[in-house]
């Protein structure tokens, strides 16, 4: 595969692992001391299959065994299922590979878009996550800053905001952490029903990626699309998503739910814990569903 040269001459790297190069063993390990009580909670939402504002394109799921199966009184007889998904929607909860940001004719990296081809991903794709990402978590929760359930559709979390949130939570995002923000995006969904999230939404404002890169954060999780919709940059639709991913190369997950998390943060009085991250291996694909785990 013939790749476009760098300033210095030398190729593009094909399988950079871009911001999650801050993750090393050593930040591992320090992660797992932050495991104190052993409790668990889940960072993800229930897929869903019904039709919704959010979600015109739902995953699909049906036994593929049929229905003598479940009624048989004898013998050995198996259920089984198949599913299927729009990963990058905005319902599910899901991770963004390296690959699936193209902007002005790149990846991340200057890797050229020709690598993304109509039979997947050549280069960066989540393939590259086969390991999965362990690290320090940290959550920053926005409404709780603020004193509101949720942020309105369309309202955006700055640098000050996460600064502010950090200091009321008494944590400091680090190098190589997880950083989780919250807008409470579920909450609001759950309460006051679905939307078109494609057209409104709460999320970061582009000028707080400063702080993720100065921090050197390794991926960013929330509960919306981390993008705030309508966009706030001119001519950019998803100015967070080609910052952060694109040039900071930071992997992103998207529609996470955090509401099992609070609480748990809020009892502890602490809001850093042990994440473990753990795509599907999808050998060409720009992203995955995905479960992430927090361990307090």
């Amino acid at each position: 595969m013939r790749q476009r040269a760098d300033a210095s001459g030398s190729p593009p790297s094909t399988d950079s692992p871009g911001a999650l190069a801050a993750i090393t063993p050593a930040t591992v390990l320090a992660a797992a001391a932050e495991v104190r009580s052993g409790r668990t909670a889940s960072l993800s939402s229930p897929i869903e299959t019904d039709v919704t504002p959010d979600d015109p394109h739902p995953a699909s799921h049906r036994l593929t065994s049929g229905p003598e199966t479940a009624a048989a009184a004898t013998g050995l007889h198996f259920a089984t299922d198949r599913f299927a998904m729009n990963v990058h929607g905005d319902a599910d909860s899901h991770l963004d590979a390296l690959c699936h940001v193209v902007y002005n004719g790149t990846l991340h990296g200057g890797v050229p878009a020709s690598t993304v081809t109509a039979e997947g991903a050549t280069a960066l794709s989540v393939e590259l996550l086969h390991d999965g990402i362990v690290g320090r978590g940290v959550l920053l929760d926005i409404p709780r800053l603020r004193g509101v359930p949720w942020l309105e559709p369309g309202d955006h979390v700055t640098a000050d905001d996460l600064r502010a949130a950090e200091a009321a939570q008494g944590v400091r995002v680090g190098t190589g952490d997880i950083l989780l923000v919250r807008v409470g995006h579920r909450r609001r969904r759950e309460e006051a029903g679905p939307w078109d999230a494609s057209r409104s939404r709460a999320g970061l404002h582009p000028a707080a990626m400063e702080f993720l890169a100065e921090r050197r954060v390794a991926v960013l999780g929330g509960d919306g699309n981390n993008d705030t919709a309508p966009s706030l940059t001119e001519g950019v639709d998803f100015p967070v998503h080609v910052l952060g991913i694109h040039a900071l190369g930071l992997p992103f997950m998207d529609y996470l739910r955090f509401e099992d998390l609070v609480p748990l943060c809020e009892e502890a009085d602490r809001w850093s814990f042990l994440c473990v991250v753990a795509p599907l291996r999808l050998p060409a694909a720009t992203g995955s569903p995905v479960n992430p785990i927090a361990v307090l």
